[in-house]
């Protein structure tokens, strides 16, 4: 009983959930700038650096939560379920990162209506994981648990929004682009925008079930 009352009980992981939520936020818009001025080189290489900082910082707090977790005693709610969101939500992090780092490797030359399009639902669906991560501390509430679990079925709706862009997209690219290698560029890139929208619901779900079991 002495070495449990010894253990720190409850880590600060909502606040933790936070910062690395808006570290997302930060790197999606950081990239959707990238994309806005790909044309301009120094644009292009601030903005890639500014997602690089993001998702850096975004690796920082995870590595936080999970050595947290090991010093935890007593977490506010399931220790896989705390490891299942943080890790997921890295993951965004990282295929945004991987989004801006493809782009330059395979020397996209430039922007089509498709990966503006996507970067627009990546954005959002990265907006609406923030929204949604902020009410996880409150979700004992009825309302506040509700509010959450609608935004989490906005995030889906986007997801599904971004399926329908990509399939368009690969459609028009293998009918109209005559450059195979073009090809190969713009698909992969299309798949990652793609992902990012895919893990962002992964995110969502790992919410409502943290709901479902808490409130």
């Amino acid at each position: 009983m002495l070495f449990a009352k010894l253990l720190p009980r409850e880590g600060n992981f909502f606040e933790m959930f936070n910062q690395h939520a808006e570290r997302i936020v930060e790197a999606a818009r950081a990239f959707s700038q990238l994309v806005a001025n790909y044309n301009d080189p120094h644009l292009r290489d601030k903005y890639a650096q500014d997602v690089d900082n993001a998702e850096r910082a975004a690796d920082r707090v995870t590595h936080e939560v999970n050595r947290a977790i090991h010093k935890t005693f007593i977490t506010p709610i399931d220790r896989e379920q705390i490891h299942a969101l943080i890790n997921t939500m890295d993951d965004v992090a990282d295929l945004i990162q991987d989004s801006a780092e493809t782009m330059a490797l395979y020397d996209v030359r430039h922007m089509t209506e498709e990966i503006t399009r996507l970067t627009e639902l990546s954005l959002k669906c990265c907006e609406r994981l923030r929204d949604a991560v902020k009410l996880l501390d409150m979700i004992t509430e009825p309302a506040v648990a509700e509010a959450a679990l609608k935004t989490c079925e906005e995030i889906d709706r986007l997801e599904s929004d971004a399926d329908r862009v990509m399939r368009s997209a690969m459609s028009k690219l293998f009918r109209e682009e005559p450059d195979v290698r073009e090809v190969l560029k713009l698909k992969a890139i299309y798949e990652l925008l793609e992902t990012i929208t895919d893990r962002c619901e992964d995110v969502a779900n790992c919410i409502e079930g943290i709901i479902l079991e808490n409130s």
